[in-house]
């Protein structure tokens, strides 16, 4: 019987569905840190990723035919040699673009309303209303990378009065997009924004995509946000931004070097906020990857294509 290997937690009703919808199939659920590596070889589906199990599930006798990453990004996963291998990788895209959107207009909000100053004042027990207060309404908003994530993003944005400014590799227009650029118009794009969102995944292309020349082609007042991938901005060149005045401030969910060292200069500028990646956690995240899961699992008990979130290997995500 072939069997698949979830190593998160599931519920009970989420493994009966898991189940139900492969009745061939035999599953396991197990902590990947209490994982036999030797037994991994029989595993055809593999819900979730940990870097331990890469070396038995490349081996040569190993059945595994299909991965469900547990997460949005695959960077830091084998591509290659899974592609190499014939298995399939899908990921969690989609499960974030609620959670994160949140977390982004919460920055956002944040920087317009001074909170990340009152929040500060707060532990001194200071009270200085002083400071120049800001409203999203009639500001532009500039999404690089928009998917469902910089999608959802827009049309919350657009509730609150913001012109939105997208940039996507294809240049495909979007609903909630008021103005689509294509990458090689990027600096044009960037030097409309009062707020800037890199949602970016980190491939070769994206890699260190935001630095000096980046930073130099935005508005001086204008407020950057990072959920994307910590790497696809040179920190040197961000800290020089925010402490030159060229960026009026940043909001910043990852970094290059995760934890962020405690003696990292960014911790101490008042016109940063920093969340230590936690802008896609949600309690609901389990489920909406679950959702996913079943509708590919489905498909592919029938020996049809993945319908869902499938990895490009030639794009890297």
């Amino acid at each position: 019987m072939p069997k698949i290997l979830a190593i998160h937690e599931l519920t009970t009703d989420q493994q009966q569905r898991i189940k139900d919808t492969a009745p061939g199939f035999e599953l396991e659920v197990i902590n990947a840190k209490d994982l036999e590596l030797a037994s991994l070889k029989e595993i055809e589906i593999l819900i979730g990723w940990s870097r331990r199990m890469q070396d038995e599930v490349l081996l040569p006798d190993s059945k595994l035919k299909w991965i469900q990453a547990w997460s949005a990004g695959v960077d830091k996963m084998p591509l290659e040699e899974f592609e190499e291998k014939g298995i399939q990788l899908t990921n969690a895209s989609g499960v974030h673009s609620i959670p994160i959107t949140e977390h982004i207009l919460a920055m956002i909000l944040g920087f317009a309303r001074n909170i990340h100053l009152a929040v500060r004042q707060q532990s001194d027990r200071s009270w200085d209303p002083a400071g120049t207060f800001s409203e999203l309404h009639d500001k532009t908003i500039v999404i690089v990378g928009v998917g469902q994530i910089g999608s959802h993003t827009a049309r919350v944005a657009q509730a609150f009065g913001l012109r939105t400014v997208g940039v996507r590799n294809s240049g495909k227009s979007d609903p909630y997009i008021d103005v689509m650029y294509k990458v090689d118009d990027l600096d044009k794009a960037l030097s409309e924004g009062d707020y800037i969102v890199n949602i970016l995944p980190l491939t070769d292309d994206t890699q260190g995509m935001f630095n000096k020349d980046r930073f130099a082609a935005m508005k001086d007042s204008a407020f950057f946000v990072n959920v994307g991938r910590g790497p696809t901005v040179v920190t040197d060149d961000l800290l020089e931004a925010l402490t030159s005045g060229k960026l009026a401030g940043a909001g910043l969910d990852v970094f290059e070097e995760e934890p962020l060292p405690s003696d990292h200069p960014l911790w101490g500028l008042h016109n940063v906020i920093i969340t230590p990646h936690t802008a896609g956690n949600t309690e609901r995240y389990a489920e909406r990857t679950v959702e996913i899961f079943l509708d590919n699992l489905a498909a592919y008990v029938k020996g049809d294509p993945l319908p869902r979130n499938v990895i490009d290997y030639n794009k890297e995500y």
